[in-house]
């Protein structure tokens, strides 16, 4: 989430140390392997494990399609509405631009968009299961998966929403696996979809300069897990008592909007910058060592971090926590801002278009969001087809 604070002092580029950071709470330990292991070793010698050898039945992602919509908002545009300037928001957030759906423009419209070109990219016109990650559904009820299912053609498959905030996708990911692994699904489009200009205070220059709207979607297929695209296991977590800092306030059964109540009504997100940032480096970097760790890799080994794009100072601490050098981060968000849960396939898809993540590169996924909740994941990044 997007922050306001100053990442840790002292963080730099230096080998990451030979004994296992502890598992972040949520997270069940993983071991670190030592930092010079042979190429695809395990923690043990001989021994491999996660995506580059564990054996059995995997999701394996084989299609990625993303969909933006066509007004970019500059930040000398936000200036003319807010007090601010470009200056003050790039070196804050680190971005430069956003974009911004028209008012008739729904989740549901995005959602479509971003998963038919995934489909397109896995040569697929059907699949079995839809589960979409947002906050910002067409309606509190109900759910917009189905929605989604239908404008794509795809009949009556299962169809759900996710609801984590800004890890909403990886916790997607998460549950499109599950299906996958129990045989209840071969193929699942997992989506990433909000339209965040719908729930920002038009007054509030902290959120508003910040937030975009976008979608991105992934296809999963049945597959082996020594497969390049098998998805390690996704290492999730959670924290409740941190529920006030990232929240809409009104309009559930905490707080209805009702005709009497409807005056003191605050429909908008809010979110505390300077509470979360210390709290998202923390939980993205060592959620993300342990998914590396699973997948027998150490956290140096990694060739593209692709971070939950909420800040760009959130990124570089979570590299330097992890002892990765910074340009092993992908960047979207100077171009998108904060697109919450479409901001890692977004990241994906223009990480693989300007060529910096590449067939075989060792990936990790991590975001954090509100709830509070964080997640990680690992996979060898495949070769795909394009949208």
């Amino acid at each position: 989430m997007p922050p306001t604070d100053t990442p840790p002092a002292g963080a730099g580029p230096a080998r990451p140390a030979r004994r296992a950071a502890p598992a972040p709470a949520g997270v069940r330990p993983s071991p670190v392997p030592d930092p010079d292991p042979a190429p695809g070793a395990g923690p043990d010698a001989g021994q491999a494990v996660g995506p580059d050898a564990a054996p059995g039945r995997a999701a394996v992602l084989c299609g990625l399609g993303t969909w933006l919509p066509p007004r970019s908002v500059s930040n000398e545009e936000l200036s003319q509405e807010l007090d601010t300037s470009d200056e003050w928001i790039r070196s804050r957030t680190g971005i430069g631009r956003r974009h911004v759906a028209d008012p008739v423009t729904a989740t549901s419209d995005l959602a479509v968009e971003a998963g038919r070109r995934a489909l397109k990219s896995a040569g697929l016109e059907a699949v079995d299961a839809v589960v979409l990650a947002t906050t910002t559904p067409d309606r509190p009820c109900p759910a917009t998966a189905p929605l989604v299912a239908a404008q794509l053609g795809l009949g009556t498959v299962p169809a759900f929403d996710v609801g984590a905030v800004c890890t909403g996708f990886l916790y997607a990911l998460a549950a499109g696996s599950g299906l996958i692994a129990l045989g209840t699904a071969r193929t699942v489009l997992v989506v990433g979809a909000d339209k965040y200009s719908g729930i920002l205070d038009p007054h509030d220059r902290s959120t508003r300069v910040i937030f975009g709207d976008g979608a991105g979607a992934v296809v999963l297929r049945a597959g082996d897990r020594t497969e390049p695209g098998a998805l390690g296991a996704p290492l999730l977590g959670s924290d409740g008592t941190g529920a006030d800092l990232v929240t809409v306030r009104s309009g559930g059964s905490r707080e209805p909007v009702r005709a009497d109540t409807a005056a003191a009504a605050d429909p908008y997100f809010r979110m505390d910058g300077k509470a979360v940032f210390r709290r998202a480096v923390e939980r993205m970097a060592d959620t993300s060592v342990a998914a590396a760790g699973q997948a027998g890799w150490a956290a140096g080994d990694v060739d593209v971090l692709v971070a939950h794009q909420a800040n760009l100072r959130i990124l570089y601490a979570v590299a330097d926590r992890m002892r990765l050098p910074r340009e092993r981060c992908a960047v979207h968000l100077d171009r998108v801002g904060n697109t919450a849960a479409a901001s890692i396939p977004l990241a994906l898809a223009d990480a693989v278009a300007a060529g910096r993540l590449r067939p075989g590169h060792r990936t990790v996924l991590t975001a954090f969001g509100g709830g509070l909740t964080w997640g990680a994941c690992a996979l060898r990044w495949p070769e795909l087809a394009p949208a």
